[in-house]
This record gives C-alpha cells, structure tokens and sequence, in this order.
C-alpha cells in the first residue's frame, strides 16, 4: 500500500515524526507537501471541502486507502503495527501509545517556549514572555521529561536502549526527534543536560545508525531544522554560556 502524508511542505514540523516511521520501514509512501507546487492546495481540500467524511482539524494527517488519520500520536498508533514498529500485545501497545502522547505534550512545551502566547504572532511581538518561558521551561520541564524517559528505558527488561519492551519502536524514533531538535534549539542547555541521560544518548545514537534512517538524515528527503518549525534556535533563549 502507498501511504500519503499530508503537511505543510518545506518544513518538518510536526510531520517528520511520521516521516521517520515510514522511512525507518521502508515504507511505499509520499510526501504530499512536498511532492508538488499543488501540495497546499491538496491539503487545503481536506480542511476545507465538504466532501471529506472525517475532516481533520490540521496537518499532520494520513491517507491509507480509504482510511484518513490525523494527529501524530494517532497515525503513529495506525502505523506501528503495519510497519513492524510496535511489538504484538494489546498492553504494550497501549504503553507506547501513552508514551507517544507523552512525546506530545513535550514537543507542545517546546512550542510554546518561542511562542508562549499566540501562535499567530512573531516570536519578536512576545519575546519577554518567551525569555521567561525559556527560563522556566530549561530548569524545570526539560529535566522532568528527558528523566521520565531516562526512568523508562533504564526499567526496560529487555533492551537498555529502547523505550518499549521488545526492542526498536516508533516512540524510540519520536524521542530521537525530539532530541535532535532540543539540541538544535537549545544547544548549550542540551550539552549541560544530557550526560545525565545516558540511557537517552544510547538510544538517540542507536536511531541514527539504523540504515534507513542514515540514509533518509543524509538525504535531500531530510528537511533541515529552521526558524519556522516546531524547534526554533533564538541564542537569547538557550542557556547563558559558562563564565
């Protein structure tokens, strides 16, 4: 089956959690978005048309056949059976799904650091609150989430890098994400934060090294982290540099 992935083109956004799946599986998919100078008018049609019988709220979304999913957590819940990326068992299953939505809640605090409050405006109309933000996000929330999931793999019976019983996952491919973007947007925090984390190093590490997946990061495929995506680098925002 080819799969088609509906986002915004020319960036990663939250897409790219989806666009690791189907690359590390060597799915048969395509990047509608980016597909073609016509990829925001398909995605519009979707949002838009009244002839869609489940219409999503917003991209990311999947189109299976006559299956259309949307919200990452959501598709990646879809896919990881089809693609081999979740082991068998119903409370399995459900755990990494509950850790994908964990991965949600973190990449939506990351968000919201550049844009504490509204989307709709520049970061530069609410770059004071985003500097508190930053402050509070970078002693506080970063620390929480990298050490649940350090907790997490660390308590795994069956791997001591990987967050899901029974190996390799589709979360493992998210926190890789989230990682690479942290790093991106919050470099000197990150440098101070992650020895503390081995368990998230080995894994971060293990992802990369998978062949498809080093083939897809050293691919035109691989869109580059920018200021418009989810992980935006504002220096003022990252850590003071050590004196």
């Amino acid at each position: 089956m080819r799969y088609e992935l509906y986002y915004w083109p020319t960036i990663q956004g939250r897409g790219e959690f989806v666009r690791l799946a189907l690359e590390d599986a060597g799915a048969d998919y395509i990047d509608v978005g980016n597909a073609s100078d016509a990829g925001i008018t398909e995605i519009s049609e979707f949002l838009d048309g009244e002839s869609t019988l489940y219409p999503p709220f917003a991209p990311p979304f999947l189109r299976a056949g006559e299956i259309l999913v949307s919200h990452v957590a959501n598709i990646l819940q879809f896919l990881g059976p089809r693609l081999g990326l979740v082991p068998e068992g119903e409370a399995v299953r459900l755990w990494a799904h509950g850790l994908q939505l964990t991965v949600t809640d973190f990449v939506a605090e990351i968000h919201d650091v550049h844009h504490p409050i509204s989307s709709d405006d520049y970061y530069e109309a609410q770059r004071d609150t985003a500097q508190a933000r930053a402050e509070a996000f970078l002693e506080s929330r970063l620390p929480r989430f990298l050490g649940y999931f350090e907790q997490v793999i660390a308590q795994n019976p069956d791997s001591d890098d990987c967050l899901v019983e029974g190996g390799h996952s589709y979360v493992d491919l998210s926190l890789f994400q989230t990682v690479s973007g942290l790093r991106y947007a919050f470099p000197r925090a990150m440098e101070a934060e992650m020895p503390s984390h081995p368990g998230i190093a080995a894994l971060v590490s293990r992802v990369a090294r998978r062949e498809r997946i080093a083939a897809y990061l050293g691919s035109e495929r691989r869109l580059p982290f920018s200021e418009q995506g989810i992980f935006r680098h504002y220096a003022e925002l990252d850590s003071p540099p050590p004196t």
